[in-house]
């Protein structure tokens, strides 16, 4: 029998200044040290601090990229893949992995963290969305969603809380 790895999508901001950057370099690196592969969407921002974090640790990153080029790729992707479907690749993101990190982030994290939730994907967040129900006009109190984003503290935490929900997915065959 083969054994499939593990592998976390880390979704989050394409553009990062210098603390979100290193909380996706961290994120990187634990997952690398962990024994697990990175899923992004492969460009800039924290998509290629994640895959830095996770090259200096010898892991391997996995780019799923919006255009047609593989050279779009930032230069930390071992495997990038082109798909041509633009914002369209953030459902292949998520569903790539076991379980998804959300870095920061804006509308494209949003999408992908939607589309984890909605599939049953567990999502750690660091520093991004938090999402919940709010629907009083009609008489309902805004809460949590079931469901929903799960706060990490730091990058460790994040990676733990990632890799215990994703074991908790994976059932062998």
């Amino acid at each position: 029998m083969i054994e499939t790895p593990m592998i976390i999508s880390v979704i989050g901001s394409s553009i990062a200044d210098a603390p979100l950057a290193a909380l996706a370099e961290g994120v990187g690196r634990e997952l690398a040290a962990r024994g697990a592969k990175v899923v992004c969407g492969g460009l800039g921002g924290v998509m290629e601090s994640v895959c830095k974090g996770a090259k200096e640790a010898g892991g391997t990153t996995i780019g799923i990229l919006p255009g047609n080029d593989p050279t779009a790729a930032n230069e930390y992707v071992d495997i990038p893949i082109c798909t041509g479907i633009g914002y369209a690749r953030n459902v292949i993101v998520v569903k790539t992995g076991a379980a998804a990190i959300a870095v920061g982030g804006a509308y494209g994290t949003l999408s992908e963290i939607g589309h984890a939730l909605a599939d049953g994907i567990p999502v750690i967040g660091l520093g991004t969305w938090s999402i919940e129900q709010s629907g009083s006009q009609f008489g309902v109190q805004s809460r949590p969603l079931a469901g929903s984003i799960e706060v990490a503290t730091d990058p460790v935490d994040a990676v733990e809380r990632a890799l215990a929900a994703a074991a908790s997915r994976v059932s062998p065959h």
